[in-house]
């Protein structure tokens, strides 16, 4: 059937809409440094209207010096975060898309985030869908990241600790290892050397190490992810670096509240901990975009995303859906006969009470579980597993996830 007028009308304004957003994403990298060292600035300027006396207590306990030290922290994250836009054109992005509007910096109340990283003052969960606001002016202005743009970039520094640090190891271990043992036990009777004929698939994968993991264990793997801060940062510790702990940054000096010392705001954080190559013959990826839109239809089978697939796993991931019997019902259609999903996470949804006015499904634990089963799963190995995300172990404050696990098989 040809497009009619008003189908290429809809897909140039949905591309355009795409790589403005994508332009953004790039500008909030860009733009950190001067968003924080003003908000160090900040405290400087709240230390010097105290009464002189208040000073030099403060002054006496090295205060002035904590800020300088957080300055230099943050340039520091500067020059990381700027390798990982040194060249965003390889995405295909374009980085002079006009934007309609100039925008404020301030919390964006048309976006709403899927982050399960934790700040300060809330919790949140890190796949994230953002909707950046319209605006009816056409004219060139430089885009001004607001305060939700750099939430997200704050929380792309700390999944890189948890995905890519020997400080994560303890929160990746609790989370993928449980899923990792359950995928080699699915497939105990497969040798090791023909892993590679089963196909795996991670969606939500973040920042990607369990689809990472995955593949190293010979399994031919694909990762999806739709935020183009984690794809961004993905592509640096996946294509462009060359040996472990080659990048330092510093993911807590953003805040200064629930830190019993100094130490535990400024320590620095070394990523990889690991050399992100893998063995020849190893098949692994990953696929860009929305997971409803690119595994719920019908794809082109010469696409790598096609076909079916031996084992899902889903990590902190159904919890962001808008509508969990459209996830399910992907999950299942696209799950070969005898293969597994494999799910661990809480549920905490996404866009409940978002201002977007996107519909939201939001289920129990016993609603979802029933769900599957009417859907046409078996669900097995039922256990609760208390994990965090995203969590400064050195913290005063942390949330424990009590998440749930199964595994499951697809039985109609």
């Amino acid at each position: 059937m040809p497009l009619s007028d008003a189908d290429i009308e809809e897909g140039k304004s949905s591309s355009l809409h795409q790589q403005r957003h994508f332009s953004n994403v790039v500008a909030t990298f860009r733009k950190y440094s001067s968003y924080h060292l003003a908000a160090n600035n900040r405290r400087r300027k709240d230390l010097f209207a105290l009464p002189q006396a208040d000073q030099v207590l403060l002054d006496q306990l090295g205060y002035k010096k904590k800020l300088d030290e957080v300055d230099k922290a943050i340039s520091a994250n500067e020059q990381f975060l700027n390798q990982i836009v040194v060249d965003p054109e390889i995405f295909g992005g374009d980085e002079d898309v006009p934007e309609e509007e100039d925008e404020a910096t301030v919390p964006d109340s048309s976006s709403h985030s899927h982050s399960h990283s934790h700040s300060s003052h809330s919790h949140s969960h890190s796949h994230s869908h953002s909707h950046p606001p319209s605006h009816s002016h056409s004219s060139r202005k430089e885009y001004k990241p607001t305060a939700f743009d750099m939430d997200k970039l704050r929380s792309t520094l700390k999944q890189l600790v948890r995905d890519w640090s020997a400080e994560g190891q303890e929160e990746r271990e609790t989370s993928y290892g449980p899923m990792k043992e359950a995928l080699l036990a699915h497939f105990s009777d497969i040798p090791e050397e023909e892993r590679r004929n089963f196909r795996v698939l991670v969606p939500g994968s973040g920042l990607g190490r369990l689809a990472y993991d995955v593949a190293s264990l010979g399994f031919a793997c694909q990762g999806n992810e739709f935020s183009h801060y984690m794809l961004l940062a993905s592509f640096l510790i996946l294509n462009k670096t060359e040996r472990p702990n080659m990048h330092t940054i510093y993911p807590y000096v953003h805040s200064f509240s629930n830190l019993p010392d100094r130490a535990s705001l400024l320590r620095a954080i070394t990523i990889p901990d690991v050399e992100p190559t893998l063995p020849r013959g190893s098949v692994f990826s990953l696929v860009a975009g929305d997971f409803e839109e690119i595994y719920g239809k019908e794809s082109d089978l010469n696409e790598p995303q096609a076909g079916l697939w031996d084992a899902i796993m889903t990590c902190f991931f159904i919890d962001t859906a808008k509508n969990i019997v459209n996830y399910l019902r992907i999950i299942h259609k696209i799950l070969a006969p005898g293969g597994v999903w494999i799910n661990l996470g809480p549920l905490l949804w996404h866009w409940e009470d978002n201002n977007t006015n996107d519909p939201s499904v939001e289920l129990d634990l016993v609603e979802v579980k029933q769900l599957a089963r009417m859907v046409g799963f078996e669900i097995e190995n039922e256990r609760t597993i208390d994990a965090t995300y995203t969590t400064n172990s050195r913290g005063m404050l942390g949330y424990t996830y009590r998440t749930a696990f199964w595994t499951a098989k697809k039985i109609i």
